[in-house]
């Protein structure tokens, strides 16, 4: 993975070669800051007299000069600013930025209509107190993401209802349209009515009425833009809140000047866009789903932020697929069952708000935090997340040239695939108990088969999904060796209609193509063997769409820490990975995407010189572009593997006998370290 520091230059050189005037100014904030070294340890979190010529960051040892210096740089080109509803003024602290103060200043009355018409989302008999962030569309209707009302409402199959709370009674939802760092005021209205929650398989957006009270009326609401620009100058306003599953909780502090769940503004600019979203370099956090997009040229709002990568990339709803689907939604035109976004062939004709010119007695004010904003995008320059050593390592941007044939399938002849008899103690292939009809079945030389044999695994494809139902690999830790990653390719014994190549592959939004047996596992022996093993696991059949951050932590050092307790002198382990195959799956790009992999480990254990076996899950959901409210963090876990043969059909055979975890219940262990690992009972 890069480091951070190069992602941090990276970042500033983006901002840099895409505003060429901010551009400058950041350049020249760098030379000053190369200047006066001194400043390098000024305004960081946790700096002290005497910091010490490096500082730790995310587990990170970076150079406390250099990590200030662009910090510092980065500040003048991604301010984030807080909402202040007292002071008509723009207040900027060090570092200041000229450009973004003359920009501001020229879209104030936009940026008052649109500040007064943005609110949080409470709701009460809920485990959270917030949800996210949510916004005037009309006088009176607030939208927001559908997966931030899904968490209050639902479909009861005539209409959209109110769940029932963790109290036994109906749940509340409300908007505050202050919530400001500092304040003590709210300026709190009821939801009161859902008007709709879209489908999964349609944009991420929800409207809900709101009711005005005797005491405050509604703020003008946002208009909707029918077109947006490339390098167009936007401001997201909402709601950024802590964020657990950053691993870099420290630097995020020191972005968001350790304050958080308050109204804040984060300038920037659109940086793409394709049919269904479109993409910006505001920084956000969990929290601001449901945020406005708003065009600093128009004050219109160009999108609805649905989710955020943080140092990567955001992503929003386009204003004109807004504003189709609340005029469907107000004119009783709502479609029924999946609905795939859409955007009109042009401009749609309906009667929008434009934004009103500021009330005189209304005042509010912008402030710089101390801290540093980090702008987003993809934090590899050349376009692929590098080769990491995990499972899902993958390339984050997959063109048509990455996926080719070049073998025939008399090629895999000499192919053994997975070895049943690779320990000492015979562990066979998982065999199907259930969905067999959703096999992928082909033929070999005349013969039926079902499993593709490749060097030192094998795979199992499911034909309904054309994906991975699972990958079987031996791994040699003594005899393991270490090779460059090659091209993905197509497997030519079977259709190519029967394998995703590139429908929801790619840059961001898109998937990482994720490996089920990780690339090096298979690369073992002779290098004959080795060189074909490398190329093997390269098969788009041993892939399944994953996001990027979906792999570290303990799920990244499963192998490795089992081959460490295995026998010591033969360093053996057989693994079983797939994902877990459910109809409720979303659908993504037209593939349904799937939102939890399992993994089950056997190996002789050196302690006691028997066939051991355990289960692991690992769920990417908290990774979906959807669940950016969700301030849980991602979690590993040791599960039986009888739980695990219960949900994917399949039957491990002995393994499920040997499992510490024996349970039919499905024992949760939540993993923190490898160390918590059981691999024997106790």
């Amino acid at each position: 993975m890069e480091d951070l520091i190069g992602r941090l230059k990276a970042a500033n050189a983006r901002i840099e070669r895409r505003d060429g005037l901010l551009g400058e100014e950041m350049l020249e904030r760098r030379e000053a800051a190369a200047l006066i070294p001194e400043l390098a340890g000024r305004g960081l979190e946790g700096a002290h007299p005497d910091p010490g010529p490096t500082l730790d960051v995310g587990g990170q040892t970076v150079d406390r000069t250099e990590f200030a210096q662009e910090t510092i740089v980065l500040r003048t080109g991604r301010p984030v600013l807080a909402i202040l509803g007292d002071e008509a003024q723009l207040v900027f602290s060090d570092p200041e930025s000229t450009v973004w103060e003359s920009r501001l200043r020229d879209a104030s009355a936009f940026l008052e209509n649109a500040a007064r018409a943005v609110g949080r989302i409470e709701v009460e008999g809920h485990d959270l107190a917030w949800l996210g962030t949510g916004w005037l569309v009309r006088p009176d209707v607030v939208v927001t993401n559908r997966h931030v009302a899904a968490e209050f409402g639902r479909h009861d199959g005539t209409s959209f209802v109110f769940k029932q709370g963790s109290s036994g009674s109906r749940m509340n939802a409300s908007i505050d349209f202050l919530e400001e760092i500092g304040g003590t005021r709210d300026r709190t209205f009821r939801l009161d009515r859902i008007l709709h929650i879209e489908d999964a398989d349609g944009p991420d957006v929800a409207f809900v009425s709101v009711r005005p009270t005797r005491e405050h009326s509604l703020a003008t609401p946002i208009g909707l833009s029918t077109h947006s620009e490339d390098n167009e100058m936007v401001a997201v306003i909402g709601y950024p809140a802590r964020d657990s599953r950053i691993p870099d909780q420290q630097l995020m502090d020191e972005i968001f000047g350790n304050v958080y769940n308050k109204k804040r503004l984060a300038p920037g600019q659109l940086i793409g866009s394709d049919p269904t979203s479109v993409r910006h370099d505001c920084s956000t956090l969990g929290g601001n789903s449901g945020s406005v997009v708003l065009s600093l040229k128009t004050g219109e709002a160009v999108g609805l932020h649905f989710a955020g990568r943080f140092l990567r990339s955001n992503f929003a709803v386009p204003g004109t697929i807004v504003r189709e689907r609340l005029d469907e939604v107000l004119n009783g035109r709502t479609r029924q069952g999946p609905v795939r976004p859409s955007v009109p062939d042009g401009p749609t004709p309906t009667n929008h708000h434009a934004p009103a010119a500021p009330r005189p007695e209304t005042k509010f004010s912008f402030v710089v935090p101390l801290r540093v904003t980090v702008e987003v995008g993809n934090p590899y320059p050349d376009g692929t997340a590098g080769d990491q050593a995990t499972n899902g390592s993958a390339s984050t941007t997959d063109t048509d040239e990455d996926v080719f044939t070049e073998a025939v399938a008399a090629d895999y002849r000499d192919r053994l695939g997975y070895d049943e008899t690779f320990l000492s103690t015979p562990v066979p292939l998982p065999v199907v108990t259930s969905g067999q009809d959703d096999v992928l079945a082909f033929t070999v030389d005349g013969n039926p088969e079902k499993v593709l044999r490749y060097e030192h695994f094998a795979v199992m494809m499911s034909r309904s999904r054309r994906l991975c139902l699972f990958s079987a690999v031996n791994i040699d830790g003594l005899q393991s060796i270490s090779m460059a990653r090659t091209g993905w390719r197509t497997d030519p014994r079977i259709p190519l209609g029967a394998q995703i190549r590139h429908e929801c592959y790619g840059a961001e939004p898109k998937f990482s193509r994720g490996h089920m047996t990780r690339r090096e596992d298979p690369v073992w022996g002779p290098n004959g063997a080795a060189s074909k093993a490398n190329a093997d696991s390269m098969h788009v059949t041993n892939a399944v769409p994953q996001m990027q951050p979906f792999n570290g932590g303990v799920w990244l050092e499963l192998e490795n820490y089992a081959l460490q307790n295995a026998r010591k002198d033969d360093m053996r382990i057989s693994v079983f990975t797939g994902p877990f195959l459910t109809p409720g799956d979303p659908t993504r790009f037209g593939v349904q995407i799937p939102t939890e992999f399992w993994k089950v480990i056997a190996f002789i254990h050196d302690g006691t010189g028997q066939l051991c076996a355990t289960g692991y899950t690992m769920s990417q959901q908290d990774f979906l572009r959807e669940e950016e409210f969700d301030f849980g963090k991602h979690k590993t876990s040791q599960r039986s593997i009888a739980s695990i043969e219960q949900r994917t059909g399949l039957s491990f055979g002995p393994l499920a006998a040997l499992d510490p975890l024996e349970d039919t219940e499905g024992l949760v262990s939540e993993l923190t370290d490898v160390r918590q690992i059981r691999f024997v009972g106790r």
